[in-house]
């Protein structure tokens, strides 16, 4: 209906996360409910749309405005909520299938001419679609704050690792002998039925160094806000960031309020858009936090556009030692999602032999390949099917 559609325009606008899935949903509940009753009206968008409890103010005010018209609060008596366009049953609510369900209020549910002409569907999904694939560089502070809940979406993946341990399973290929001879003893010592136990898996340790040099400004405002959402996700998360020096931002990026992390972090980067040290850093970085065993096994996942004023030599040889002792080393680059991009430039040509994920880093949906790269890493050493110097589509 375009009204529902007009209606998930305005809660946007609002603040509250609406997106294609949850309009789906929406129009489901509503072929649920019986349409001419107020309360099963509301209740069935707000559970439908509404996710955060702080957003449940504005959708009351919005429900209030938009569908019963309440001037100043009192609730007008209309005919059934749902019947919005002409010849519209009570009980009618469009049929949602497979991947087409985007487009249903444009095909073949156009009235007059003129009719609803104001909001065409194309914009129902269009601002978080434009906000995916805006350039952090063209981010300003209301774009942030609207992207930030995409962000903790994306940022709650992590790679893992096999443990030591293994648990109980109804399958597998090694026995558990001691289940297997205590259930045998009900039938009379035959081991018919026999238990299993699987390796277990758990969170493999990430860590995160972040470019905060001048030429990566515009896109270390973005990645410092993804680092926050990582490190309140998993607690095998540790992040850095470097320009003229090396800081450790773990401390400061915990808590559940993110604005007051990143006011923290933001005071605890004394060189934010300074220099570039790639190789002095990655060097600080092996001598003092890779003799901890911080890297040993771990995802490390370096965002830079690598630009290096240093040595690049010295870049090379800390690049080497990083992945000798890390399981695998990703290289986010926000220059590669621009077209016919190179690294040509002497740091990247330096780092590049050493890294076994090459991706963009310059939006949002650079971001989501970032985590299902993260997601598909093996369990074993890199050399087991991960690609080296290769960029992700």
């Amino acid at each position: 209906m375009r009204r529902l559609v007009t209606f998930g325009r305005i809660l946007r606008e609002a603040g509250l996360e609406v997106g294609p899935g949850r309009l789906q949903d929406a129009l489901r509940a509503l072929a649920a409910v019986r349409l001419d009753d107020r309360d099963e009206v509301y209740h069935a968008l707000r559970c439908t749309i509404v996710s955060r409890r702080d957003d449940g103010e504005a959708f009351d005010a919005a429900f209030a405005t938009f569908w019963e018209r309440a001037p100043g609060g009192e609730l007008e008596h209309r005919p059934p909520l749902m019947q919005l366009e002409g010849g519209a049953g009570e009980h009618e609510a469009p049929r949602i299938d497979g991947p087409q369900a985007s487009r249903h209020a444009d095909d073949g549910r156009r009235g007059a001419p003129g009719e609803g002409d104001a909001a065409p569907q194309a914009a129902v999904y269009s601002a978080e679609e434009l906000l995916r694939t805006r350039d952090f560089a063209r981010f300003g502070p209301d774009e942030l704050r609207r992207a930030r809940a995409l962000v903790d979406r994306i940022a709650i993946v992590s790679p893992a690792r096999r443990s030591l341990g293994d648990r109980p399973a109804h399958d597998g290929r090694r026995i558990d002998l001691r289940r297997t001879l205590r259930q045998s003893m009900r039938t009379g010592g035959q081991p018919i039925e026999r238990a299993w136990r699987r390796p277990r898996s758990v969170p493999r340790r990430l860590v995160f160094l972040v470019d905060v040099s001048g030429s990566m400004e515009p896109y270390a405002r973005a990645m410092t806000m993804f680092l926050q959402a990582a490190v309140r996700a998993g607690r095998h998360v540790e992040a850095f960031t470097f320009g003229t020096r090396l800081t450790r931002l773990t401390p400061y990026l915990v808590g559940r309020d993110p604005d007051r992390a990143l006011e923290r972090a933001a005071r605890a980067v004394p060189d934010w858009a300074g220099g570039t040290r790639i190789g002095e850093n990655l060097k600080a970085f092996n001598d003092v936090w890779g003799r901890r065993a911080l890297s040993r096994g771990a995802v490390v996942v370096i965002v830079s556009d690598g630009w290096e004023r240093g040595d690049p030599s010295l870049l090379g040889s800390e690049m080497a030692r990083l992945h000798r002792a890390a399981h695998t080393v990703v290289w986010v680059n926000p220059l590669a999602g621009g077209p016919g991009y190179r690294p040509l430039v002497a740091g990247m040509a330096a780092a590049l032999p050493f890294v076994d994920r090459f991706l963009p880093g310059h939006d949002l949906q650079a971001l989501e390949s970032l985590a299902a790269a993260l997601e598909s890493i093996p369990a074993t050493r890199h050399t087991a099917g991960v690609p080296r110097r290769g960029v992700a589509a």
